[in-house]
């Protein structure tokens, strides 16, 4: 089954040898984003909410890239610099997200690139 490269200017550009997403028949794979703003490349300020606030940003934009919606994301997989922030994600998720949700992982780690706080991956169903 060949992939579809998914790449738009509205979410950051790859920092590393991989896509923004891939397309392999009805699956959309979206990689983990961190909170870039696609414009300046840098981190967002404004602590751990606006950080998932762009992360979700950023996944919208990839998703409406590869022609869905966030209806249409079956699978996330959050990681986390701090679990303690679980909370805030589950708040601003509901802001992006409507039942039927997706499934979802929430993983604690060590670090994420650039000193982010916050990652997010998804799988779209189309």
């Amino acid at each position: 089954m060949p992939k579809q490269i998914i790449s738009t200017p509205d979410a950051p550009a790859a920092i590393g040898i991989y896509s923004q997403a891939a397309r392999a028949g009805n699956t959309v794979w979206v990689s983990g984003q961190i909170p870039l703003d696609p414009k300046t490349k840098e981190l967002v300020g404004g602590g751990i909410e606006a950080q998932i606030h762009q992360v979700f940003r950023n996944i919208e934009a990839i998703v409406k890239a590869a022609g869905a919606g966030l209806d249409d994301v079956v699978k996330a997989t959050v990681f986390l610099t701090d679990m303690s922030h679980f909370a805030q994600v589950n708040k601003i998720m509901a802001e992006y997200f409507r039942e039927p949700y997706p499934a979802r992982a929430a993983v604690g780690v060590a670090s994420l690139p650039r000193g982010a706080q916050v990652e997010i991956e998804c799988i779209v169903a189309l």
